[in-house]
């Protein structure tokens, strides 16, 4: 494979050098692809990016380059399948006809030690990607919580993931760690916070926080000496880190964002069009036996993002 790798990046400069001699821009150049997809995206110069070496990939006759844009502690990775001779580019989604669409995405999702609801082993699994202090969030866990399992109680589960947008929200990655503190000690509790967390959310800041969770500990009596410690100590960081890290693998930009059953939903959701998207993969999975394959938004900064 290494050997491989080597041949592809020393083809790909070679067509590159080629293309120079004969003044053909080649998009296996870096800086010229680096250019078009620039001016293609709207990266202006404070956007940072990278473009990878050239690689293999799924479609016969077409090289894989992947250029990263990173500003403001943001970054989006977007492919491009390029034609061998460096003149041809292509941005797509390529799908294998004998696999799941998803089977990407689902891949990618790990739902153990998550918290959840909803019946184990339900042949639909609708994972949310969530910020505490993102008001979207806020009104999408609400109708979830009220709805989702009262539709579909035997054929939904529901597992929460955490995607705190620290860049643009102070406090959402304390609320974070408090989750998962608040999970050590229970589903019940984590689920618990979670609902007031979000109802709460006016009230908090990022100087009240601690003081605000502690009060919710105390109503529910909870051991707030235990979860204070807890939250001081961050013993839940690595937790909260791996869902992050996720949720940048699977190039999610922005809270809330949905996956049912791999398809993603980004953005906040009215109730009834995804209802009517669960409904039809119950009957997806009915078909073809399958099961669980088991606010707000960060883009990089462009004109039309402003």
């Amino acid at each position: 494979m290494r050997h491989l790798a080597a041949g592809l990046l020393a083809f790909a400069l070679l067509v590159s050098a080629q293309a120079a001699e004969t003044g053909k821009k080649s998009a296996l150049d870096k800086a010229t692809l680096e250019t078009f997809v620039r001016h293609l995206l709207l990266w202006g110069p404070e956007v940072k990016v990278e473009v990878s070496d050239p690689k293999k990939s799924d479609l016969p006759g077409l090289l894989e380059v992947t250029v990263r844009g990173s500003a403001r502690g943001i970054t989006q990775d977007e492919n491009f399948y390029v034609s061998q001779d460096g003149q041809k580019v292509a941005r797509a989604l390529v799908f294998d006809i004998a696999r799941n669409p998803f089977y990407r995405e689902i891949e990618k999702l790990k739902l153990e030690s998550q918290p959840s609801l909803g019946k184990s082993g339900a042949p639909v699994a609708l994972v949310v990607f969530s910020d505490f202090q993102c008001q979207f969030c806020a009104h999408e866990g609400k109708m979830l919580r009220e709805k989702l399992i009262q539709a579909f109680p035997q054929e939904v589960r529901l597992y929460f993931k955490d995607f705190p947008l620290d860049q643009i929200h102070p406090w959402a990655r304390s609320a974070a760690l408090a989750g998962r503190c608040a999970y050590r000690e229970s589903e019940a509790a984590f689920w618990d916070y979670h609902d007031w967390v979000f109802q709460n959310q006016a009230q908090i800041t990022a100087e009240n926080f601690k003081s605000k969770f502690l009060e919710f500990a105390k109503s529910r009596k909870m051991d707030e000496f235990k979860l204070g410690n807890c939250l001081d100590a961050k013993a839940t960081a690595a937790d909260v880190d791996r869902s992050v890290l996720e949720a940048k693998e699977l190039r999610i930009s922005g809270t809330p964002t949905l996956f049912v059953n791999g398809r993603r939903i980004p953005n906040q959701i009215p109730w009834e069009n995804l209802r009517q998207i669960i409904q039809s993969e119950i009957e997806y999975q009915k078909k073809t036996n399958g099961a669980d394959e088991a606010c707000c938004s960060v883009t990089l900064p462009t004109p039309l993002a402003q």
